[in-house]
Parts: structure tokens; sequence; C-alpha cells
């Protein structure tokens, strides 16, 4: 079966709702190490996408040369909450190539961070395209085409210079024929990507681990990964998943979600180890995980049933924990949510 069984939501003793999904977990040699469903399932990284999609930009030396800060690059791979934090930070890159909030061609949304919500909507002020989730991304894209002096109003067509140049890289990193990609449009109006686990999975771990890619791309591949976890609150948000996660991991972790109950994930290698290598795990929620529970609680599972997180990393996690108690609206516990598999391994 392409999907399976990952989690399961209880009422009393009975099963009430049941979520399937599919990852893989590869290593940066191409070896599979572990997966549940199928690791060939073809599927779009959607956000998870967006360190790749800035490869070509910082490979090309352009970050060095605008001098961004490691937490501009950060925003640039994020899908960031909209706070004033980020918004500050989009702009600020924008203006660094001489462009503004106009030239955003991602559309608008109101900010994920709810707080910053309520007070746009106090003040009756409708957020700007600088607050939408992918601005970062876009903001990247932006700056390579000013630097590259190409047109700036169709920077999001399939065909245009740097979109072909991203695809290139993105399929070079995960090991795949660029015409073997799907491609599709994602919700911020920039091209996607649908590829199976396995190759995503690989992306991930090469990035992490890119020793044996040419020396522009590794330094590259390093400068990303850096930032995305020196960084992790321009990634995502304070309190958000992905955050969290690379917070907790202490710089052993580059997280990236996506929409539709994507999860990307990448794990530095342990240079104490014999044999080093980078690990890349790919996971996909067949039901789109609208609430983005379900993919925190089965990454969580996925990591400790690996050995890269300890109950005390858990207990810091605990609001996305695998296991969790279901309230009702008068606080009583009624049911429970819990992860109902084990991965499979070679």
């Amino acid at each position: 079966m392409s999907y399976v069984p990952l989690l399961e939501r209880t009422r009393g003793t009975t099963v009430e709702s049941l979520h399937y999904g599919a990852a893989t977990v590869v290593d940066s040699s191409g070896k599979t190490l572990a997966w549940i469903g199928d690791p060939q399932l073809v599927t779009f990284m959607r956000s998870a996408a967006k360190p790749f999609q800035a490869l070509p930009f910082i490979e090309r030396g352009y970050a060095r040369d605008l001098g961004l800060f490691p937490h501009e690059i950060a925003q640039i791979c994020a899908s960031h909450a909209g706070t004033d934090l980020h918004a500050q930070t989009v702009n600020g890159i924008l203006n660094k190539v001489g462009l503004d909030e106009s030239n955003l061609q991602c559309g608008t949304h109101p900010p994920i961070d709810k707080a910053t919500t309520e007070r746009l909507i106090a003040k009756g002020v409708d957020p700007t395209a600088l607050r939408h989730n992918c601005s970062g991304k876009h903001s990247g894209m932006l700056a390579h085409v000013k630097m590259r002096n190409l047109p700036v109003e169709t920077y999001l067509d399939h065909q245009h210079p740097i979109q072909q140049d991203i695809l290139c890289t993105f399929a070079e990193m995960c090991v795949i024929d660029p015409a073997e990609i799907k491609l599709g449009t994602d919700g911020c109006s920039a091209p996607n990507f649908a590829v199976p686990l396995y190759n995503a999975a690989l992306g991930f771990a090469r990035l992490c681990d890119p020793r044996e890619l040419p020396p522009e791309r590794a330094q590259a591949c390093q400068t990303i990964t850096s930032a995305m976890s020196a960084h992790p609150e321009y990634v995502s948000g304070f309190g958000r998943f992905d955050t969290r996660l690379m917070q907790i991991g202490g710089g052993k972790f580059v997280v990236k979600g996506g929409a539709e109950g994507y999860q990307a994930l990448g794990i530095l290698p342990d240079l104490t180890e014999p044999n080093p290598k980078g690990v890349g795990i790919a996971l996909k929620i067949s039901d789109g995980d609208p609430k983005e529970g379900v993919r925190a609680a089965v990454m969580l599972e996925i990591l400790h049933q690996l050995g890269y997180l300890n109950e005390n990393d858990l207990t810091e996690l605990k609001v996305f924990s695998p296991v969790q108690i279901i309230y009702n609206w008068r606080t009583l516990a009624v049911g429970e949510s819990r992860t109902v598999f084990e991965l499979k391994r070679k």
C-alpha cells in the first residue's frame, strides 16, 4: 500500500479516526535506512522544497555579494508566521536589491501568527504580501533575478531562467532526471515539484552532508543549513514545530514542512562516528493534515525510533508529542491520540 496507518484518535476505548501516511529515511549515500508505506510514493513537496529553491542563489555567491546575514538566508528558506520580525526582514532583503513589496507575486493572506492577525484586525490594517508565509522565498527569487539582470515581472514563469536553474539544481540534489519531476504551481504561485519520497529524503541528506558535491555547491549547502539551524525562528516562527525541533536539536536538525501534510527533515552527520553520513527523512500524511498536528507527532516518533530523540527531548516537545490526551470543552479527558506504526528496516 502507498499509505499505511500512522496515527489514531480514540474516544473512550474505541478508535474514532485513523490517519494514514508514508515516509522514508535515506542516508547521503542513497541507502534506504527505514520506511513506512511506499518510499516511491510521488507527491508534491510544497514548502519543504524551499532550501533547494534558495540553493542556486546562494551557490552563485549572490547572498555574499549582497551582504545578506544568516538570519536573512534563513528567511529565504522560510514558511514564516508573518510577524513584524518576519515582514521587516523580507522588506530588508528586497531593499538591498532596490525592490519593495509591490514586486512580490506571492499574494496575501492573514499572518499565521494569531496575535499579529488580531492586532492588524484591531487596527483595521490589511496584511500585505510581506506577511505571506512564502514572501521570504520570493524575496530570494527576486534578488536572484536582479543580480542576473533578468526580467522581474515574469520571475515565477516555469520557463524563466532562474526557475530553470532551480529545477536543474533540485534534480541534481535529489538525484532524479528533471524530466521525471512532476511540476505544479504552489499556493504562492511559484513552481513546485512532485518527486518520490525517496528522492526528497535523499536531497535533504545531501543538503546536510554535501561532502561529495562540488566545492561551490557544498559551501552553499552548508551556508543554508547553518543559517536555518542557527535561526530557526525565522524559518517558521516562535512555538511552531519546525522552529522548536531545530531549537531542541541544537544544530543537528534542518526541519522544513510543507502544505498538505508534507514534512521533511535533514540530520547532519555525526562526525564522531567511523563513517558519518547525513540522513534525510520525507513524510507525507495522506489526508493533508489540516491542523498540522499529525505530521509533527509522526515525525517525532520516527526520530524517537531511530534514536535521534530521547525522553527529555520528547518532554521538551510535549505539545507535539506522539501521544496526547484528548480533552473536550469541559477539559474532561475523553480519548487519546497516538502513533501506531513501527519503522521497517533492512
